[in-house]
């Protein structure tokens, strides 16, 4: 493992730690990014192919510090200024959403049928509810998050673009 590579993960770990410990005396009101939970993945779905869009999912954890950094710093401003549909599903939650076949299921039960074992997971889906590019598991190292985070969207995108020409 170069230095490089190794200084890049310490400051993120320190990063996320401080982030972490900072988050016990946070206010509330200051409490960090929001992305809000689908109500119906199919619905949603929808919305993003109409545009020729993914419908980007994370899946977090509670008090995950990787989850916050990955929401905070890239997923959220993704959806707020480019209007991207990213949304968040909970590790462990008990709240129900539509599946992409229009079961209800709970979070939790939607992150197994996922295979979903790390958190941040960020998924890509295109048409019918499919995975259309790897998904992006754990902590990738600050500096590069954006831009694999940049690149599988644009390889999303082209996979959308071509299913919907055949």
């Amino acid at each position: 493992m170069d230095s490089t590579f190794r200084a890049d993960r310490r400051h993120f770990l320190a990063t996320a730690s401080l982030g972490l410990a900072a988050s016990s005396v946070t206010p509330a009101w200051a409490a960090g990014a929001f992305l809000p939970a689908p109500q119906s993945l199919s619905n949603e779905l929808g919305k993003a192919l109409e545009k020729g869009n993914p419908l980007v999912v994370m899946v977090s954890l509670e008090g995950c510090p990787f989850c916050r950094v990955a929401r905070d710093s890239y997923l959220e401003p993704l959806r707020r200024q480019d209007g991207m549909p990213v949304f968040q599903i909970d590790m462990r939650g008990a709240q129900t959403v539509r599946d992409f076949s229009g079961a209800n299921l709970t979070h939790d039960q939607l992150v197994q049928a996922w295979r979903v074992t790390i958190a941040p997971t960020v998924l890509f889906f295109g048409p019918s509810g499919k995975e259309v590019v790897a998904r992006m598991e754990g902590g990738y190292i600050p500096d590069f998050y954006g831009a694999y985070l940049d690149q599988r969207i644009e390889q999303a995108r082209a996979a959308i673009k071509s299913a919907k020409s055949n």
